[in-house]
């Protein structure tokens, strides 16, 4: 999934760097004897990469969108039957398009007489995943699948429905021409199915109530960098991921996020808040990636982190998130400073 601020490219950064902080202390335990906290998951690249490894990743994200896609990756190992899945998946793609909520308000046909017409899906994809959708939430609810078959067809319909987006990577706005890929008609296709159990837990839960429950090894921060909402950008993948016809409103069909915003993106706040997690954070190690156009400046986090313990960084350039350079016309290289902090016991 294209994704803002994914770590994917940079997984042997992250993973280089944490083991040499953890060699560098003297750790003696194991992954196997470890817990890897994600307070903040997005799509769950980083976690599900570290419970690959042994560890216990407890994950976590204020989207729904992110929780229903940790929740397949981090506990459906093991629990999904591939034949079943591939039998569910073709039932799925063979259903006739419905024109639900997805088609009413986000396709150009289903907008026709509306005071805003908008074209985040051709009116095809856009009737074939209400259809798909409506299907998943009957058969769950009429328990002719399991919870597990639940997460795995859900997260496998936001990966796949966001292929055929009519956008530039994010859901703040739409094209007014459908793209070449847009135009292509919608297949479900599955997610990976583990045969192996990985150890680890997904929650719906913003990061102060999480760090109030938690506590671990390892806490991974990974937040916005800037003043742009997750929660705007990825608005429609939310409303797929519940599916509650929420109210909604402007030329983009926003849903209401008050409740999901974030303080890592607002600049009045953010030094505070992340003040706050780091004293409230009970954790050994804690290492916060951060590039070096944030909104906090590198002197900053320096500063926060060293009152609670050793501090080391870690630097690596790398190409900038495509939608981020059509967007900011900014150059294509940034920093990656990885933070860590061994914290004070």
């Amino acid at each position: 999934m294209n994704y803002i601020g994914s770590k994917f490219s940079l997984l042997d950064f992250l993973k280089t760097s944490i083991n040499k902080t953890l060699e560098a202390n003297g750790e003696t335990l194991t992954p196997e004897q470890m817990t890897f906290v994600d307070p903040l998951a997005g799509t769950g690249v980083v976690g599900t990469t570290f419970a690959k490894d042994g560890y216990t990743v407890i994950a976590s994200d204020i989207q729904y969108y992110s929780f229903v896609l940790n929740k397949h990756y981090l506990e459906n190992g093991g629990k999904l039957d591939k034949n079943r899945c591939d039998a569910l998946i073709a039932e799925l793609n063979a259903l006739d398009g419905k024109e639900g909520f997805i088609y009413k308000n986000y396709s150009y046909g289903g907008t026709e007489g509306q005071e805003h017409r908008r074209m985040y899906f051709s009116d095809e994809n856009a009737k074939k995943c209400d259809a798909m959708r409506i299907a998943i939430e009957e058969k769950f609810k009429n328990c002719e699948m399991s919870e597990n078959e639940y997460y795995f067809l859900l997260a496998s319909l936001l990966n796949s429905i966001d292929k055929y987006a009519n956008t530039t990577s994010v859901y703040g706005a739409f094209l007014k021409q459908l793209k070449k890929s847009a135009a292509k008609d919608m297949i479900l296709s599955p997610l990976p199915v583990s045969d192996e159990p990985l150890k680890g837990k997904a929650y719906n839960d913003n990061i102060i109530d999480l760090l109030d429950n938690v506590s671990g090894d390892i806490l991974y921060l990974d937040p916005p960098y800037n003043a742009r909402q997750y929660c705007t950008n990825y608005h429609l993948l939310e409303t797929i991921a519940r599916y509650d016809e929420p109210q909604i409103k402007g030329k983009t069909g926003l849903r209401e996020y008050s409740e999901q915003k974030s303080l890592f993106c607002i600049s009045s706040k953010v030094e505070e808040f992340f003040t706050e997690i780091i004293r409230k954070a009970n954790f050994r190690y804690i290492f916060l990636s951060y590039n070096n156009e944030g909104l906090m400046s590198f002197d900053k986090i320096e500063k926060i982190m060293k009152k609670h313990g050793r501090y080391k960084v870690y630097m690596k350039e790398y190409h900038r998130y495509k939608a981020d350079r059509a967007r900011d016309s900014k150059a294509d290289n940034t920093v990656e400073y990885l933070h860590c902090l061994i914290k004070n016991k």
